[in-house]
């Protein structure tokens, strides 16, 4: 005769087949779906290093021609970054190396074009910003300031002193003298005091005759002087 154990037992039983029977087919569903998007996501990780794998080294090659000053080598091996690896961000930092290359050769339709693929396609929103600015400033010596001040708009914030600096150039070429001063103190006040830069606005400053002041300097007592 069954104890009272094994009744107990075989209820239990029971019912794990009826709650097996009517949700095991959707916890096996589930299961599914959750190891192949854990198998996704592990085989997602390894494509994204194997193409950063991939891109450094192509990367690598690109700052070889950069270094020697051929600009043609750059384009070619940037094109196959791009191509292979555009998604990357040794490509946004290969179109910058490539356009300053290029422009350094005077090859500066080249340099446009590279920097508009990066200031469009480039993954990175900092790699994006400094194409733009440097796109404006091409735009400026063609002569072509309205492209310019749109390459500007959209910045993020970290680049507003950059930003603000070249505005000031874009302004200063359109003969908006005081407009162009406003944005160069607004550069000046942006960034960070002793860094070379803010010295290179404070030059274009005090060449319009709008040199900013100099900080008080506390003396020994605590007073200004």
């Amino acid at each position: 005769m069954a104890s009272h154990l094994d009744l107990e037992e075989q209820e239990q039983l029971d019912q794990l087949k009826a709650f097996w029977n009517r949700f095991g087919n959707l916890i096996l569903s589930l299961l599914l779906v959750v190891l192949t998007a854990y198998a996704g996501w592990n085989g997602w990780q390894w494509w994204q290093r194997d193409q950063a794998s991939k891109a450094g080294g192509v990367y690598d090659e690109l700052e070889r021609a950069v270094q020697a000053g051929d600009a043609d080598r750059a384009a070619k091996v940037f094109a196959d970054l791009k191509s292979r690896y555009g998604s990357t961000a040794f490509a946004g930092q290969g179109g910058l190396l490539t356009a300053r290359v290029q422009s350094d050769k005077g090859q500066t339709d080249a340099a446009r074009a590279t920097l508009e693929w990066v200031a469009a396609d480039a993954g990175e929103d900092e790699y994006r910003a400094i194409a733009k600015l440097r796109l404006a400033a091409l735009k400026i010596e063609a002569k072509q300031p309205d492209e310019a001040l749109r390459l500007l708009e959209g910045l993020p914030e970290s680049f507003a002193a950059l930003a603000a600096d070249r505005r000031g150039d874009i302004l200063l070429a359109k003969g908006q003298r005081a407009e162009a001063v406003a944005a160069y103190q607004q550069a000046w006040k942006g960034l960070e005091a002793g860094a070379d830069y803010r010295r290179l606005v404070e030059a274009k400053l005090g060449a319009l005759g709008a040199a900013p002041e100099a900080a008080p300097v506390a003396s020994a007592d605590g007073a200004a002087k």
